[in-house]
């Protein structure tokens, strides 16, 4: 029997440390009323959703206090791959070490339903020719769920890479490197390495918050030059 989807959603608060007090969790999904701003979402490298309420700081900052166990501001790649594993068995409903075709189900549709367009536009920002961003349909539109063209013939970020440091639309069913729909802890682990070798452009050995790319969304947040 796989656990009701409300149990997922409470193992996602306790992992997070959450509580009604702080506001929206990583795993929390919106409430009954209108979505968060595209904004105060982030997706981190291995799909985790973490927002923040309007006016709050980017929620990038949540995610790297969760991975950097050692508050020590570097986030070493054994961090990294225990981030990633902790979220494996968060997803992995019924505890027999894969994330099955159900289990990927409830991730995008109660998780983190922003990259399938559930509570908001699946695609994101393309480039028109003035040089501005704009948004692209949602769900039903051309490419959703990876990268397309647009009408106009320019590229547009779908899904989670909107939110997310890499261009990935789908990054928990990226993992499924054999394609068998079943994604086990093992695949997992491997793109969480590939992933940090991906974010470490300095060679490292380490990430650090100032060093991480901004994701699309939060530099459609960014106020403005003039």
């Amino acid at each position: 029997m796989r656990p009701a989807v409300p149990t997922l959603v409470l193992a996602l608060f306790a992992a997070a440390g959450a509580s009604a007090d702080d506001g929206p969790g990583p795993g929390q999904p919106p409430g009954h009323g209108a979505p968060p701003p595209a904004a105060s979402l982030f997706i981190s490298p291995s799909g985790q959703p973490f927002r923040a309420a309007p006016g709050e700081p980017y929620p990038v900052a949540q995610w790297f206090a969760q991975a950097d166990k050692n508050k020590d501001g570097h986030l070493d790649r054994a961090e990294f791959r225990a981030d990633a594993e902790a979220f494996f068995h968060i997803l992995d409903e019924n505890h027999d070490g894969v994330i099955d075709g159900f289990e990927v189900q409830d991730y995008e549709q109660k998780v983190a339903p922003e990259i399938s367009g559930a509570y908001g536009p699946a695609s994101g920002f393309s480039s028109g020719s003035g040089g501005g961003r704009r948004r692209h349909g949602g769900p039903d539109s051309p490419g959703a769920g990876g990268r397309g063209p647009s009408a106009d013939g320019a590229a547009v970020l779908q899904g989670a890479a909107v939110y997310g440091l890499l261009d990935e639309p789908e990054p928990v069913s990226a993992a499924d490197l054999n394609l068998d729909s079943r994604i086990t802890l093992a695949e997992f682990l491997v793109m969480a390495d590939r992933r940090f070798d991906r974010l470490d452009t300095k060679h490292l050995g380490y990430l650090t918050l100032a060093d991480l790319p901004k994701t699309p969304a939060q530099k459609m947040a960014e106020p403005k030059k003039h």
